[in-house]
């Protein structure tokens, strides 16, 4: 019996990356995964082979989690094909760095708009059926920049502080319905994302980070998988930062 045996899990932006390291693992520990991504091309259709690998059920579904009309239909459409919906993870995001004297308004609203109004319209949609079900466990991927800030990050800082105080303000209103909500703050993880950066700007990052490491996906899917998890039954409304002791 896995950890997360019976239960559905919808994870948000999971093609690749982080996201996609968290589907597996709930998978390994017998969730059966819905996800979502902008498009679900062959990288997408390879993700849901290697969850439904696992012997549960997955599925993957083009969705703009941006998109507040969308999002309903996703997830009333993950309702109806999988019965259920105990494990919601807002992991869709995207950068748009700049410096605030030169960011345009498009850079802001970008990222405000897939990185927290998507989380809105999730939980949003999400929390009707959890409540039905009397319980559920809401996870927002949010980032240490979004605990201390990051030059050149105002606008994804901002999106990630905004899902912190959303997840801990759900943990408030719903935790008299079982539904627990709380936020992981990766630090420094080895994605294609932060692959981009040059050697030598990756090698002041580990110095700087006591375990001397860059985290991985998996460490990130691991926590994720503890929150998901009925181990996790009395936490609720924290943010649990996953950065080798970067910031603490």
């Amino acid at each position: 019996m896995g950890l997360l045996t019976g239960k559905t899990a919808l994870v948000t932006g999971a093609a690749r990356g982080i996201g996609k390291a968290i589907a597996l693992k709930f998978a390994a520990e017998g969730a059966n995964v819905a996800f979502t991504d902008l498009v679900i091309d062959e990288s997408g259709l390879a993700t849901e082979a290697e969850i439904a690998a696992y012997g549960v059920k997955a599925k993957g579904y083009a969705s703009n989690a941006a998109d507040f009309a969308q999002t309903e239909e996703v997830v009333n459409q993950v309702k109806a094909d999988f019965g259920s919906i105990d494990i919601l993870v807002n992991n869709a995001g995207i950068t748009k760095d700049g410096l605030m004297l030169r960011m345009t308004e498009a850079q802001w609203d970008a990222v405000i708009a897939v990185n927290l109004k998507s989380a809105f319209n999730f939980i949003h949609a999400c929390t009707p059926i959890m409540m039905r079900q009397k319980g559920g466990s809401i996870i927002n991927m949010a980032s240490v920049v979004g605990v201390h800030g990051n030059a050149g990050q105002c606008n994804y800082a901002a999106s990630k502080a905004g899902m912190i105080a959303l997840a801990k303000s759900i943990a408030q209103e719903m935790g008299a319905k079982g539904i627990r909500a709380n936020a992981i703050a990766p630090g420094f993880i080895e994605t294609a994302m932060t692959a981009a950066l040059p050697d030598d700007v990756r090698a002041e990052w580990c110095k700087k980070i006591p375990l001397r490491r860059g985290g991985t996906t998996e460490d990130v899917a691991n926590v994720a998988t503890f929150l998901a998890s009925d181990m996790s039954s009395y936490v609720t409304g924290q943010v649990i930062q996953i950065d080798g002791g970067m910031n603490m």
